[in-house]
């Protein structure tokens, strides 16, 4: 490990290189270096600019491909950004090869990741300190039944575009707590339908939320995936799992939605989401259409 810097900002990485050339985006002020993607993330700030530098083939510590694949992977992702456009995915300015890494500058959106990783080990040190997903599970309701709005739009342009989402969970999603903003923030897997599982259980995604399918080598990867998932995110949201009943995920490969008394919302709504995660896809909603209106009927009255 060593210790990069760019103005006051220290991070990092296997190897030490000069970053000196993204000064042209202003002075650092941020930065994520712990990354299984081989991506270093730096903030960049020119007066009332602020720019999110994603920043391929640097060799991160806990890179979990090489270099070049880190840089075949972030080009293979751009035109995501640009096929799936919506009002809350975050927008690219700029991308370029610079000497041996691949660059993509994206408007910075202020928020907070609700999977921030990297900060855990801050969380543990400082118990007073409270991470991004338990302010948000602390939100009321209403606050939280908009942020899941913007999920169904934003999977539903998805879907109506040709695309899969792959490896969405709540590490893709901000969420600002001064304007209630809700942003997507990371695509780079998804993949243009049909999609097949060529991985078995070692497909995209956390354990947390994946989907049968998504364990099953050959199994076809879709729209129901995507309505397990956002279902398994709509359990994250509005329950407060033990961690032993986490673990229990990551050691059977399945997810188990809570009992109805741990359920935050009515009794309707639980059985919206219920269905929404059933392990048989036939029992599942067909289509994200069918699946909106029935959540949106369900939390009626509720004042959004």
């Amino acid at each position: 490990m060593i210790i990069n810097k760019l103005d006051s900002i220290e991070f990092r990485l296997k190897e030490l290189h000069d970053f000196t050339w993204l000064k042209k985006y202003g002075t650092a002020f941020w930065v994520v270096d712990e990354t299984g993607s081989g991506c270093i993330c730096i903030g960049m700030e020119n007066g009332d600019k602020k720019y999110f530098c994603k920043i391929a083939g640097v060799n991160t510590i806990e890179a979990e491909v090489s270099p070049q694949e880190s840089i075949d992977i972030l080009k293979e992702a751009v035109h995501l950004y640009y096929d799936l456009r919506h009002p809350n995915l975050v927008k690219i300015i700029e991308e370029y090869d610079y000497k041996q890494f691949y660059v993509v500058v994206f408007e910075w959106m202020d928020g907070e990741c609700l999977f921030d990783h990297w900060n855990f080990e801050k969380y543990q040190k400082d118990t007073n300190i409270k991470s991004p997903k338990e302010k948000f599970k602390e939100l009321p309701v209403s606050k939280k039944l908009r942020a899941i709005e913007i999920l169904f739009s934003f999977l539903q342009n998805v879907n109506e575009k040709g695309y899969v989402a792959v490896d969405f969970y709540d590490g893709s999603i901000m969420y600002d707590f001064s304007t209630n903003k809700t942003t997507i923030c990371d695509i780079d897997f998804f993949k243009k339908a049909p999609v097949i599982n060529d991985k078995g259980a070692e497909w995209f995604g956390t354990k947390r939320l994946k989907a049968p399918e998504e364990y099953i080598k050959g199994s076809a990867i879709d729209e129901q995936t995507n309505i397990f998932t956002l279902g398994a995110l709509i359990f994250e949201i509005f329950v407060s799992f033990s961690y032993e009943e986490i673990n229990q995920r990551y050691c059977n490969n399945q997810f188990i939605p809570c009992s109805l008394s741990n359920w935050q919302l009515n009794e309707e709504s639980y059985r919206v989401a219920t269905k929404a995660v059933s392990l048989n896809k036939n029992e599942r909603y067909l289509t994200f259409t069918e699946f909106f209106k029935d959540w949106r009927e369900a939390n009626r009255s509720i004042i959004y």
